[in-house]
């Protein structure tokens, strides 16, 4: 079923979820004063990486 979203919506919606989840870790270390551990570190690295191969890995 075709959508009226453009082509390339999956890396809109991969840079939305990277800024989320780095931005929620932030959000939780600054302003609620929960620490970070290094898993919450290591995923978001994860994530960052996730969202970079998308957003520029080159395509045919």
């Amino acid at each position: 079923m075709p959508t009226l979203q453009p082509a390339n919506i999956e890396r809109v919606y991969a840079a939305y979820g990277g800024v989320f989840v780095v931005m929620s870790i932030l959000w939780g270390w600054k302003i609620d004063g929960n620490s970070t551990d290094r898993f919450d570190i290591i995923g978001s690295i994860v994530v960052l990486v996730g969202v970079a191969i998308i957003m520029y890995w080159p395509r045919n």
